[in-house]
């Protein structure tokens, strides 16, 4: 017998199955990384038809079967509608998307992935800060929250606090004048990149997205992200092709 359960989360992805159905996959609050059946979702007049697209954050009530989810009724609390005027803000938007969902697994406590999600959409929206920083942001938090932080407190090769103006992604972070001649992939970068780094790492979800960079710091954000991803994650996401169109 069919047991209704409730769960909160943003839509991940919805793909269309058959003439008028979806499958969609939601990153809940309660379950982790989820897939539901929505019936008739594409129908013309369905009240699921604009509850069940990408971005859409909210309350999701679920029939749990032996082996799937059927959506049943949707109370929605932020489309992120303002995505669909604004391109370049939709493309990372749907790049921050794929990432969260390589990222997460189904009846895994994926609480703070959410949080960090529907915060980045709602900066994304606001474009407070530049997109490319928050990209940046996103990218070494969500590795942080999947437990492969880097080191940027201390020389990750000797422990020293001081000098640490070095990047490693092979060696796990940061290094001092002394390591860096050890790692052959070690760039230099500022102290206030250095700063940045600890303040993406350190900082709670809530209060992540709330400075801003000089261009030569996101410059070097970018490269130390990049590396980091390269070693720590080492996935090609498709929606990153559209992201070097903008």
């Amino acid at each position: 017998m069919n047991q209704t359960i409730t769960v909160t989360g943003m839509i991940l992805s919805a793909i269309p199955i058959g003439e008028y159905d979806k499958r969609i996959v939601i990153l809940s609050r309660e379950r982790g990384k989820i897939s539901a059946f929505a019936r008739g979702a594409r129908k013309p007049g369905s009240m699921l038809m604009g509850t069940t697209n990408p971005f859409v954050f909210g309350t999701f009530s679920l029939y749990e079967g032996r082996s799937s989810y059927t959506l049943k009724q949707t109370d929605i609390q932020n489309y992120f509608g303002e995505l669909l005027t604004d391109i370049e803000a939709a493309y990372y938007g749907f790049y921050f998307l794929e990432f969260a969902d390589y990222c997460t697994r189904e009846n895994n406590d994926e609480t703070e992935i959410l949080k960090l999600l529907y915060q980045t959409m709602r900066i994304v929206v606001k474009r407070s800060i530049p997109l490319q920083l928050i990209r940046y942001i996103f990218e070494l938090k969500i590795i942080s929250l999947g437990g492969e932080a880097p080191r940027v407190f201390e020389c990750s090769g000797c422990g020293k606090t001081e000098d640490i103006f070095w990047f490693s992604a092979r060696k796990g972070g940061l290094l001092c004048g002394g390591c860096q001649g050890k790692a052959e992939d070690a760039i230099p970068i500022q102290k206030s990149t250095v700063y940045a780094l600890q303040f993406i790492v350190a900082t709670p979800v809530e209060k992540l997205y709330t400075f801003t960079v000089s261009g030569e710091v996101l410059s070097q954000l970018s490269q130390v992200s990049r590396r980091y991803m390269d070693v720590y994650v080492g996935h090609h996401f498709k929606s990153m092709d559209m992201l070097k169109l903008v």
